[in-house]
């Protein structure tokens, strides 16, 4: 299952990560990549390797790791020492479009070799160079390690040379909501989640948890995190509620009743085939109880 709330984590601090653990994150992100400097990255690979051969209990957070850009000699060096290691998923950062994707499906083929029936998923952060904003229709080919697509504003907007992302009154400008908008379209297409992005400001909860709802209004089913103070909020505002999720059910039963018909009427309102597909996908959503 898909998870509601990824948690950075940088690779080189294994008290962070070992503290994280506990943090009710659905994912941990291992980072290699931004959090860790140049001096510390060796270090930082085996700290997560650590970590990943431990091979945590079913009910602790899923174990992802952002490797560096592929273009670099040290994403080689990342999927040398964690992926034997079989870790959850790769997030990949600042692709240009899905055939970074395939590219990598390659290199962790190597790793997998003899060992294991299913490939690692790859999450791909889609928006940090400006050519992946016209390359977003791309990851509808990207092939089946595709988990999901994410976003990000900070690399973007220094590769474009904006001195801020945000309006004064903290509204995306223009360029960086259209990207937005576009990873939800991509991901629709490529038939997988859509996740929101970080929220800077993480002592602002109030803030993050305004936000988080204004992104699963708009089709995003998870989020990510910077600090642990976020992920209750993020959990929260990405739980179908048992009111929503009542109703699903009860939409589900009544096409199911009525397996000729296109369009039914339920509590004033008349539904039709998407409405069955979303109360579909919205129970799908369920998490088993820990």
């Amino acid at each position: 299952m898909i998870p509601r709330s990824w948690l950075f984590v940088p690779g080189d601090s294994p008290s962070k990560m070992e503290k994280a653990l506990g943090s009710g994150a659905d994912a941990l992100i291992l980072d290699l990549e931004d959090s860790v400097g140049a001096e510390a990255k060796g270090d930082a690979r085996h700290a997560v390797r650590n970590l990943l051969r431990r091979r945590l209990n079913s009910r602790a957070p899923q174990l992802w790791v952002r490797i560096n850009p592929l273009a670099t000699p040290d994403a080689a060096l990342d999927l040398s020492v964690v992926a034997p290691h079989r870790p959850d998923g790769i997030v990949l950062p600042k692709p240009d479009s899905a055939d970074e994707v395939r590219r990598l499906g390659d290199l962790l083929r190597a790793h997998e070799a003899g060992t294991v029936d299913s490939p690692i998923p790859i999450l791909p952060i889609a928006t940090e160079t400006p050519l992946s904003v016209f390359n977003l229709h791309s990851y509808s080919t990207a092939g089946p390690r595709l988990a999901a697509l994410t976003w990000g504003a900070e690399d973007l907007s220094s590769a474009v040379g904006a001195t801020t992302y945000r309006t004064e009154s903290g509204v995306f400008t223009p360029l960086y909501d259209m990207a937005r908008a576009l990873v939800i379209a991509a991901a629709a297409a490529a038939d997988v989640p859509a996740i929101e992005t970080v929220y800077p400001a993480f002592r602002d909860l109030d803030g993050l948890a305004t936000y988080a709802a204004s992104g699963r209004r708009d089709g995003f089913t998870g989020m990510m995190a910077i600090h642990p103070a976020q992920i209750p909020v993020i959990n929260a505002a990405f739980t179908p509620t048992l009111a929503e999720l009542d109703e699903a059910r009860q939409i589900v039963t009544l096409f199911e009743g009525s397996p000729g018909s296109g369009v039914l009427s339920f509590n004033g309102r008349m539904l039709d085939a998407p409405h069955l597909k979303q109360a579909r996908r919205l129970l799908a959503r369920v998490r088993p109880a820990s």
